[in-house]
């Protein structure tokens, strides 16, 4: 079961940067289906979360994990009204990280993806962003599982801090990603060029988000979710582990 779990996350953490990616993966001879390979790629997110669901049917991830994931997502939700991403504030990061350094690479995944979903319905926040960020979470969430677990706390929270800043800039970038080349317009030094070479590309998207200001919107997100890793990780290290461990819950 473990292995059939591991293989499930990693079609999922590939898939989902495929979702993403899409601009970088376009080559010359079909840079005049572009929409069509984009919509290919969305067909996945469906597909990957369905691929999640079969691992819950399986019984990779339990009843008593399936509380802890419910009471985690009702509570992140409703922390993340109080920021959502409003000037580059976002609230809703911290517990996906340390929820899922805490359970796992499976358990982030749908912690991400759930947290932002509930935290959509709550604020009226649907659209056709709304999948992109629950795949981006989600993805938050599975990189976050997959970090060493260290027994000192120091080295804990040093590691849970520099992957929220690198998390925070990579969602960030990868939600820019998939609207770039309908925002960015045509012929410019910052447009999207389909069939153009993977670095000249991303030198293009470096350039827009430099210019658009997404890097500092991103920055926000990572002070954010630094400041907030320091102030809570201990006791909710704790709590989730002793819970985790009360609850027979293992890590995936």
């Amino acid at each position: 079961m473990k292995l059939l779990s591991r293989l499930s996350i990693a079609v999922t953490a590939i898939g989902s940067l495929l979702v993403f990616t899409w601009p970088l993966l376009i080559s010359a001879e079909q840079a005049d289906h572009s929409n069509f390979s984009q919509a290919i790629f969305m067909v996945l997110m469906p597909v990957l979360l369905l691929l999640i669901a079969i691992e819950f049917a399986s019984g990779s991830i339990e009843v008593k994990q399936l509380a802890v994931l419910g009471v985690l997502i009702a509570l992140n939700a409703v922390i993340r009204t109080l920021g959502a991403g409003t000037g580059g504030i976002e609230t809703a990061f911290f517990v996906i990280v340390i929820g899922a350094y805490a359970l796992g690479s499976g358990f982030g995944f749908i912690l991400g993806a759930g947290s932002l979903l509930v935290s959509a319905l709550l604020t009226g926040g649907i659209g056709p962003w709304l999948p992109f960020q629950m795949m981006a979470a989600g993805l938050v969430g599975i990189g976050a599982g997959a970090l060493p677990k260290l027994r000192q706390h120091w080295q804990r929270i040093l590691v849970l801090l520099v992957y929220s800043i690198v998390a925070a800039f990579a969602y960030g970038a990868l939600m820019t990603m998939w609207t770039w080349p309908f925002l960015a317009g045509v012929g410019g030094p910052i447009s999207y060029v389909a069939g153009a070479p993977i670095l000249e590309n991303i030198g293009r998207f470096i350039a827009y988000e430099l210019i658009t200001g997404g890097l500092l919107w991103d920055l926000g997100r990572a002070i954010t979710t630094c400041v907030l890793v320091l102030l809570t990780a201990k006791a909710l290290l704790a709590t989730l582990e002793r819970a985790a461990s009360r609850a027979g819950v293992q890590r995936l």
